[in-house]
This record gives structure tokens, C-alpha cells and sequence, in this order.
């Protein structure tokens, strides 16, 4: 091979390679999303759980559109100027959601630097629908980081989630290359901001591996984490959506997620989820319990 060959980016191994079936209850769900003009996370960002998760008829609603204003170099949702703000989409979510009997709904949406809230209003006024329609149903959402604006934060705090999640993604040294237009140190005061206001929500946060980290720096994270009393870890494997989006650096083996996992553990998590598959709403409503023995403490 000639030194100024290119290499071949490795295949994908075994133990990341997706089963597709599309069963009946995918199609019915797919056919519901199309029906209720909603966005969903899963479509959007090419999620590889899709198959598996809209055959249990679960699904990550995502709101306030489908172009985002930020431009994040693994990220497969379009990116660009948003042209909508539908104020009737947190009705139609909380329809599909009562349709679809949810015992736990996550709610996600695109980084929408537009608008002065960032969305915050969007995604209450879409919680408070859920809660009025299906009021058995627990709620997570999934946020931008607003900005840093500590007010939007509230907004959707006092709207009342059982789990608010804003994910990490990676680790600081690579910011400036993977999710240039975030601040790891505003990404942690948000989750901090969200514990002094209500005590007793679960907060969550996520990472993806692969785009160049170390070990090490995965675990500075943990316990920053930790430090800021999150509660609740995801850890998957970053996949590359395209030509365009940031390389995969590596693919970490399924016994380097249980490290991790056992790691994390170990600094006081209430719950972790680690695997190659992982994203941040995998297992969503395995982690509610986490929310109860924060009650009881």
C-alpha cells in the first residue's frame, strides 16, 4: 500500500451490527408519526435502536421542528434556519402519546438559538399537555442547553418532568471539535441549576465514545458528574451518520462498556447505562425508579 494511500475505515464490528424488523407495531407507529405531522429523534437522528424501540411501541418525540440552528459534527438532524414554531405540535404529542398508552414519554428537541427561550416554553406547554391527557404517564425530557439561560431552565423545571436530561456528549478537550458552538462547564450548571430548583427530579446526562477520548477523560467526566449530583449516566457508542459528520476514532468492545459501567457505579450513580447500542433514551422508563428512592431519601 502506498504511504499516501488512504486507509479504509474499519468495518463495523459484530457486536454493533443492527437487526431490522419492521413488525406491525413499528408500521402502526410509523403511520401515527406521519399522521400527526410529529418529529421523532429516532428518524431524525438515525438512531439504530429504532427498529427495537417502535416494536415495543416506544418513541423520543422530538419538538419545535426538525432544522436545527447548531451544526454538531456527529449529528445526523439537518441543521440550518427553522422556518416553523407550531404552537399546536405539544397538543398533537400529547394525543399520540394517550393513543399509544405510554407509561414513560421522552420529549426531545433541535437547538433552536432563534428563539429567546430556546423552546423552553414549547417543551412545558408539551409536558402540561401529557400530564392533562395522560396523567399516568412519567415524562422525560431531553434539552439544549438553552444557551446557559438559567431562566428557560426553569421553564421547563416548574412544568414538572420526572427525568430532565441534557446530554455532555463528550469530553472537554474535544468540544471545539465535536460540539463547537456548546460549553462543557454551562452543560454541568444547567444539570446543577435543574438539582437547586427541584431537589427530588432526576437529572441525566450522556456521552458518546469513539471520537478520540481516553479512558481517563471519560472518567473526569463521571465524577464532574457526580460532583454536580446527576443522577443517571448513559455512555453509547458513537456511529458516524455520514461522510460529512466527524470519523469514528475507535469502537469500544461490549467488556470496555461494562468497565465503565461498573466505574460509574462506583462514584453513585443511581443508574447507568453503558453498550454500544446505547443513546440516551435507551431503557428510558427502566430509570424512573431511580426518581422514587430520590423521594424516599
Amino acid at each position: 500500500m502506498s504511504a499516501t494511500q488512504p486507509l479504509k475505515p474499519a468495518p463495523i464490528p459484530e457486536w454493533i451490527r443492527v437487526r431490522v424488523t419492521e413488525g406491525d407495531n413499528f408500521k402502526d407507529l410509523k403511520q401515527m408519526v406521519r399522521s400527526g405531522r410529529l418529529h421523532t429523534v429516532c428518524e431524525e437522528a438515525r438512531c439504530p435502536n429504532i427498529f427495537d424501540c417502535w416494536n415495543r411501541r416506544t418513541a423520543t418525540f422530538m419538538i419545535l421542528g426538525d432544522v436545527c440552528t447548531r451544526a454538531c459534527r456527529f449529528c445526523a438532524v439537518t441543521s440550518g434556519r427553522p422556518t416553523e414554531l407550531d404552537l399546536g405540535e405539544p397538543l398533537r404529542v400529547a394525543e399520540s402519546v394517550a393513543e399509544l398508552g405510554l407509561k414513560h414519554a421522552v420529549i426531545t428537541s433541535v437547538d433552536r438559538d432563534d428563539l429567546k427561550d430556546g423552546g423552553a416554553g414549547i417543551f412545558a406547554r408539551t409536558i402540561r399537555a401529557i400530564r392533562r391527557r395522560s396523567p399516568g404517564t412519567t415524562i422525560e425530557v431531553l434539552t439544549p442547553d438553552f444557551q446557559g439561560d438559567l431562566e428557560s431552565v426553569r421553564t421547563v423545571v416548574d412544568a414538572g418532568p420526572d427525568i430532565f436530561n441534557h446530554n455532555t456528549e463528550t469530553v472537554p478537550r474535544l468540544y471545539s471539535r465535536i460540539r463547537p458552538k456548546a460549553v462543557y462547564a454551562s452543560s454541568l450548571a444547567l444539570l446543577r441549576h435543574v438539582k437547586s430548583l427541584a431537589p427530588h427530579m432526576v437529572t441525566k446526562s450522556g456521552l458518546m465514545v469513539g471520537l478520540g477520548e481516553n479512558e481517563d477523560e471519560l472518567l473526569d467526566v463521571f465524577l464532574n458528574m457526580r460532583a454536580h449530583n446527576i443522577d443517571v449516566l448513559t455512555v453509547g457508542q458513537y456511529l458516524r451518520p455520514s461522510k460529512q459528520h466527524a470519523e469514528v476514532v475507535r469502537y469500544y468492545r461490549p467488556e470496555e462498556f461494562a468497565r465503565l459501567k461498573e466505574k460509574a457505579l462506583e462514584m453513585g450513580f443511581g443508574h447507568v447505562e453503558a453498550g454500544p447500542l446505547v443513546r440516551s433514551s435507551y431503557h428510558a422508563d427502566e430509570q424512573v425508579p431511580v426518581r422514587t428512592s430520590l423521594l424516599a431519601g
